[in-house]
Parts: C-alpha cells; sequence; structure tokens
C-alpha cells in the first residue's frame, strides 16, 4: 500500500515560494535552517527555492551556504552574495531580481523563526487570497522565548506606540516573517525608505495605503540561537526618529 505521503496534490497548483535569507555571520545557524526549511517543505510539498545573500560575513558563511549548496543541489539552494552590507531593503531587492517563484518568503536566518510555521503561512494565504502574510507574537497562541523583561518592554512598547499612531491593521508590525505576493513585495519595497527596524513597519504600513490585504498567523519567535542580538541603544533611537517620520509622512 503507497504511503500518502508520496501524494502532494499542492504541486500542481504551479505556485513557486522562494524563501530570502539574508545573512551576516550566521555560520553556525545557516546550516540548521536550510535542513529545517527543507524538511518543512519536503514534507508539505510546496515548490520552493532557498536564497542566501550573504554580505560578507567575515565568519565563513558563505562559504558553508556553498556546502549546503552541494548537498541540497543548486536548483534549491542559490548563492548570491553581495562585498558588504548594504541593509535589509537592497537585499530583499537583490534577491528577488533572481527569485523564479511568484511568492517570497522573508524571514531571520538566525532560528528565531521556525519554518514549521511555513505550511500554515501558505495555507492562510490561499483561504483568503491575501496579499501578504506575517507572522504575529501578538495573536492567538504567539509569544516571545528567550527575551529578558527590558527587550519585551522595548518589543511590546514599540508594538503599541504604533498602533496608536499609524492605525495598522496588524497586530506586529515590527516582525520580520512574512510571505508575500512576489509583484507586492515589489511595489512596496520601491516605496520603502526607512532603513534598519523601521523598515518592516514601514512595509505594513505602505501595504495598508495601497489597500493590500493582510492576514496573519501566531508564531512562537524564540531568540537567537548563536551569535549577538543586534538591539542596541542606537536601533531604539532610529526606531523612535522612524517611527515619527512615518506618523508625518503617512
Amino acid at each position: 500500500m503507497a504511503s500518502r505521503k508520496t501524494s502532494h496534490p499542492n504541486r500542481d497548483r504551479g505556485d513557486k515560494y522562494s524563501v530570502l535569507l539574508p545573512t551576516y555571520n550566521e555560520r553556525e545557524n545557516l546550516p540548521l535552517i536550510v535542513w529545517l526549511l527543507v524538511k518543512y517543505f519536503g514534507e508539505s510539498g510546496y515548490n520552493y527555492e532557498i536564497i542566501v545573500i550573504d554580505d560578507g560575513s567575515p565568519d565563513g558563511t558563505l562559504e558553508v551556504a556553498e556546502q549546503l549548496q552541494k548537498i541540497y543541489g543548486e536548483d534549491k539552494i542559490l548563492l548570491r552574495p553581495r562585498a558588504k552590507k548594504l541593509g535589509l531593503g537592497t537585499a530583499y531587492i537583490h534577491g528577488m531580481k533572481h527569485a523564479t517563484g511568484n511568492f517570497i518568503i522573508i524571514m531571520d536566518a538566525d532560528l528565531s523563526h521556525h519554518p514549521k510555521f511555513i505550511p500554515e503561512f501558505i495555507e492562510k494565504q490561499k483561504e483568503g487570497n491575501y496579499d501578504l502574510v506575517s507572522g504575529t507574537r501578538y495573536q492567538g497562541n504567539g509569544g516571545v522565548y528567550g527575551w529578558d523583561l527590558r527587550r519585551k518592554l522595548i518589543s511590546r512598547g514599540a508594538n503599541f506606540l504604533t498602533q496608536v499612531l499609524l492605525r495598522p491593521g496588524a497586530s506586529d508590525l515590527t516582525g520580520s516573517f512574512r510571505l508575500y505576493k512576489k509583484k507586492v513585495l515589489e511595489s512596496l519595497v520601491e516605496r520603502c525608505v526607512s532603513k534598519g527596524y523601521v523598515f518592516q513597519m514601514e512595509m505594513i504600513v505602505r501595504a495598508r495605503q495601497l489597500n493590500y490585504t493582510v492576514g496573519e498567523v501566531p508564531i512562537s519567535f524564540v531568540d537567537r540561537v548563536y551569535g549577538e542580538s543586534k538591539l542596541g541603544g542606537n536601533e531604539i533611537v532610529s526606531f523612535v526618529k522612524g517611527l515619527l517620520t512615518l506618523f508625518a509622512t503617512t
């Protein structure tokens, strides 16, 4: 008797999902996140590719990515490195130029976003034909693990301020685990002017302005497994400045 897992009706729908993984010093995390992506895409049967955009990591992340490409194949792992850190928005633009999927998934490569939620994102998108689906830490059974009280307060406070000032129509503005229709992401990135942590927030605000539909899936966010967190005082100041700029201009 044939196993049910060999049949994947989803593959017949013609959709393809391009996962953009911007990396900087992620040599320990990259093999794990790629293995998990391959596992969950393989089990769910959706067509996919993983595009690694490394910004000149001094720790040898690109060399690790090259080994992963040999293991999983050039059709599944695409390497599109850049010489230095040039920002998240330009990383997405760079990755999209090489993406062959009609949907784009953006997520962190540091294991704070678990690929097990991706099939839920895809199902949610199909359910309402949403233009984008965002992972939320603040609805349903979503949550944050591994953060101290300070970081939780900063995140909650930033989200609350954003909700009050911008009324974006989504519960988690600063998260970076999302699924977009490719054309929608291209349109949003063209319009976004923010950098750093404000960039993800502006993407949702611009989506509301353009009347794009937004679905949400509760996710568990786990603080990065290896390496150092990038949230510091300068990022907090930049966030507040960016938030006030968006409030004044949108």
